[in-house]
């Protein structure tokens, strides 16, 4: 059976199909070569046999030296080599001539939550934190990514959350730490960052610290400024902030601490490295958590003179003994005291350890009301070596209805431009919790343009809550706010009112009570009627706030004046190399017509983006005539190959300058 098989599969073989391609060995001839007498059969095998698919690798060998295969080869290489170098040329202009990209807190309004007044999520009449996240939501309507929260810790509340018994707990007023958790993973999954109340100047009275400090604990006996005195003989004249004595006469020590603020709120001793490296742990506990920044409370404070001397009277024939508010007093021994800055620079180190992640910047802005000192307030920004805060808080427009007028809006914005260091970034404050809100003081026919200055002015907006909807100042009757008990006309009560979510019981802020009443106005002044409004203060905020972050210019750009009057102040917002500008018109005085025509930079007719009013965008305005109503104002947008601050530069600021190169759509430096 083998023997068949055998012959079988012969039999098959014979009359299988033949290549025409092959040969068989006995079949190729192998001509002589004249490459010498070498003798080596390899050489003369392949000499004559050309490339195939499947070549061994002599006959590869052999041809790839050949000039026709090697030239080719060699020239792709070479380009190769060529085009990588210069990408990587390329690359590396490219990041050398790129702008610094602007951070979070730049790009983006800041928004302040109360939370007592934001949202009640537990019908206990108070915010909390989980009323915070169910209107995360409102923030991304707005196009906010920054929001501001008021202190949340444990306290007695004796100065509703200012007064710290425990820096590293929630109070369960506003939930547990557990909801601050939550909180803040539902704002980072949303894109927003949060920035924390950070209270560095006093605890409460209540804190462990204190405790031990005013029983002379060994270590804690100096966490506390405590200086001896009798029950009736203060050391000194120093007056707190809400009225009478810094200094209370403690019992159980039996000497007097001092306190800048109630006496419920013991000032720290930063003068001892101990309390310099507590708060310094505080700051990494909440860093380790992730939060995205601080707002540092009352920065001026931390420090006061060792002498312990009066402080020099304002009216120095008033009677010393009735001396009893900090406006009666020159504040030179208890603020703003050598050695402040070094703390807030130590600070900012301790930051910029957790802010190496791409993204995830920590952010330090200081709170610090200097008044007519203004160049104490700009040494927050730190030297062009050393970094403080990335901004200190900009409470000049706070005062705005002081003087409601286009020369008084240029008048406060212009003292900021002009004593800012250059090279730094502004910032616009037209409200928060301790001041009026400015929809009441200003007048609310004002409250659009006023939004419009503050989103279109360079650097970053900060709005209190309540304002991109107008809400105005309540009146309470029944005073919560300690200030007000002592002074019921600086009571701040009337602008921390329950926000106004709906028509509904409670403005929708609570489903049971409200901790101070609702304003009277809620039914029409609230988020849901107005995000169904085109033309309601919250669809213009709104607007604004979305154009910012659209167009460049506003975003990087020029500021420069153009023109400003009892009635009108105007500014424009340019940017080298974009086709597009923007002139701001903004009316804070009565009904104006503004000419424009000195102005060669700008072209004969402009067009209307937003307004405040009823023009319609696309409207088309000659800039000889710009006609305003009293609180109206108007973004024009217009091309021109004309740049203004060439000619003028002491009239324009650039904090981030850019140039922009259309053909390519990018930024450089310029």
């Amino acid at each position: 059976k083998a023997s068949a098989k055998y012959e079988i599969n012969k039999s098959n073989l014979k009359q299988g199909v033949r290549n025409a391609a092959f040969q068989d060995d006995e079949a190729v001839q192998v001509e002589p070569t004249e490459r010498g007498d070498s003798g080596d059969p390899g050489e003369s095998e392949y000499t004559q046999v050309k490339p195939y698919p499947g070549m061994p690798k002599e006959v590869l060998l052999l041809y790839s030296c050949q000039a026709r295969y090697r030239v080719p080869r060699e020239i792709l290489f070479w380009l190769i080599v060529a085009l990588t170098l210069a990408l990587i040329a390329v690359t590396v202009a490219v990041i050398a001539l790129s702008p610094r990209c602007l951070s979070w807190w730049q790009s983006s309004p800041v928004y302040q939550v109360y939370p007592r007044s934001f949202m009640d999520s537990d019908g206990d009449g108070v915010g909390d934190l989980r009323g915070i996240m169910q209107k995360l939501d409102h923030f991304e309507y707005l196009n906010i990514k920054a929001v501001w929260i008021s202190p949340f810790y444990k306290s007695p509340m004796k100065d509703f959350g200012y007064d710290v018994q425990d820096f590293r707990d929630v109070d369960p007023l506003f939930g547990t730490l557990q909801d601050f958790d939550d909180l803040l993973a539902a704002m980072h999954d949303k894109g927003l960052k949060m920035i924390m109340d950070y209270i560095p100047n006093h605890t409460s009275d209540k804190h462990v610290w204190f405790q031990l400090s005013r029983n002379r604990t060994k270590n804690y006996e100096d966490y506390y400024v405590w200086v001896n005195c009798t029950q009736t003989e203060p050391p000194n004249n120093w007056v707190s902030i809400f009225g009478n004595s810094s200094w209370t006469f403690d019992e159980v020590r039996g000497q007097c601490y001092l306190h800048q603020f109630l006496k419920e709120q013991p000032d720290l001793n930063f003068r001892n490295p101990l309390v310099v490296n507590e708060m310094l742990e505080v700051l990494r506990f909440w860093l380790e958590k992730g939060v995205d920044g601080f707002r540092m409370d009352a920065v001026k404070h931390m420090l006061e003179a060792l002498h312990l001397r009066n402080e020099p009277q304002v009216d120095p024939n008033q009677p010393p003994e009735t001396v009893d508010t900090e406006f009666e007093l020159y504040h030179d021994y208890t603020t703003s005291q050598p050695g402040l800055h070094d703390i807030i620079r130590s600070w900012r180190v301790e930051m910029d350890k957790y802010s190496t992640e791409p993204g995830r910047y920590r952010f330090l802005v200081t709170e610090s009301y200097d008044y007519e000192e203004i160049y104490k307030t700009m040494m927050y920004y730190g030297t062009p070596f050393i970094k403080e805060s990335d901004f200190p808080f900009n409470f000049y427009l706070l005062y705005l209805p002081d003087n409601l007028s286009g020369q008084g809006a240029f008048d406060l914005v212009d003292l900021w431009m002009s004593n800012m260091p250059e090279g730094q970034w502004p910032n616009w404050v037209v409200g928060n919790h301790d001041k009026p809100r400015i929809s009441s003081s200003a007048g609310l026919e004002y409250m659009r343009v006023i939004n419009m200055l503050l989103l279109t002015l360079p650097g970053t907006p900060t709005t209190y809550y309540g304002e991109e909807i107008g809400m105005e100042n309540v009146n309470v009757t029944d005073i919560q706010d300690p200030f007000g008990k002592f002074n019921p006309n600086n009571s701040r009560d009337p602008q921390r009112s329950p926000m106004q979510w709906s028509p509904e019981e409670n403005a929708g802020f609570s489903i049971n009570k409200t901790w101070l009443p609702v304003h009277p106005d809620y039914k029409t002044v609230n988020v849901e009627v107005q995000k169904n409004d085109s033309r309601s203060i919250l669809q213009q905020y709104r607007a604004l706030s979305q154009l910012r972050e659209a167009e460049l210019p506003l975003q990087r750009g020029w500021m420069c004046y153009v023109w400003s009057d009892a009635n009108v102040f105007a500014f424009l917002r340019e940017m080298d190399g974009f086709p597009q500008a923007f002139l701001m018109v903004l009316n804070f005085g009565a009904n104006a017509v503004t000419d424009l025509s000195a102005v060669p930079e700008l072209p004969e007719e402009l067009t209307v983006r937003l307004n405040t009013h009823s023009r319609q965008p696309g409207t088309r305005i000659r800039k000889s005539t710009i006609n305003t109503e009293s609180g109206e104002g108007l973004v024009l947008e217009y091309s021109s190959q004309k740049r203004f601050y060439p000619g003028n530069v002491s009239k324009c600021y650039v904090s981030e300058k850019a140039c922009y190169l259309s053909a390519l759509n990018l930024l450089y430096k310029c």
